[in-house]
């Protein structure tokens, strides 16, 4: 009996001195320690960033979905899908927020591919590609041209920065003619444009868009601006319409 009595008591002490412990320790001791989300720093991005359209409409992405040239996405190789990046020029200050939906770009070391959408108001389109600054910001940041001007932060050694070891060649240009559904149609295109100049490089370039054929008619090969301009008033002049493009593009 004595001997139960003293378990008890014992038992009562121990619960007595944990409750002293318990309120004599600072609440910090419990608390998360992991760095919140306003705590972190946003990442930094700055390279070339170039830009993918309508050769590419409808074809699946990395992440599953149909890639639509018209919508707020880019191409990235590691960061997660979905993540949302503030995409800027620094010249201009005008800037747009994309998702991430596919990976890429592989080539001359560029940091993004964005949809032509969001390429054109920063002027990667008509440029092709050039230099960027993009930030990782919330999930719930709206998709879309930015209002107004934005100010990129100052460079940081936290910065993720992509530079090219090798300057990044000129662009060329070529001139399409024209987009059949049918070959034959483009291959009688061609016919007519070798009918008119002879020593015009002309082909047929065959895509698939959508599980639909495209033919394309392309003429010349990597040309240098004023010579792919010539070219097509060339061709205007015989009737034969198009439109210029940059061969990297295409």
């Amino acid at each position: 009996m004595k001997f139960n009595q003293r378990q008890n008591l014992s038992g009562l002490l121990m619960m007595w001195l944990t409750a002293l412990l318990l309120v004599a320790t600072p609440l910090s001791t419990f608390a998360d320690d992991t760095p919140t989300a306003t705590a972190s720093k946003s990442a930094v991005l700055r390279g070339r960033a170039s830009w993918y359209g309508r050769e590419h409409q409808g074809h699946r992405t990395s992440n599953g979905t149909r890639f639509d040239r018209n919508k707020y996405t880019c191409a990235h190789k590691t960061l997660p899908f979905g993540t949302k990046l503030r995409v800027t020029n620094p010249e201009t200050g005008k800037a747009v927020v994309v998702q991430v939906t596919d990976r890429g770009p592989y080539r001359h070391q560029r940091i993004l591919d964005l949809s032509e959408i969001a390429a054109r108001p920063l002027d990667i389109v008509r440029m092709g590609a050039l230099g960027v600054v993009a930030e990782v910001v919330p999930d719930d940041t709206p998709l879309g041209p930015v209002a107004g001007t934005v100010t990129v932060p100052e460079p940081e050694t936290t910065d993720i920065a992509v530079t090219d070891a090798t300057p990044e060649p000129e662009a060329t240009y070529v001139v399409q003619a024209g987009t059949f559904g049918e070959l034959r149609n483009a291959e009688a295109l061609v016919a007519q444009i070798k009918a008119l100049d002879a020593k015009l490089p002309v082909a047929v370039r065959q895509d698939n868009v959508n599980g639909r054929p495209l033919n394309r008619v392309i003429v010349g090969q990597r040309l240098a601006r004023a010579e792919a301009d010539d070219v097509w008033q060339r061709l205007q002049n015989r009737g034969i319409s198009g439109l210029v493009r940059q061969a990297e593009n295409l």
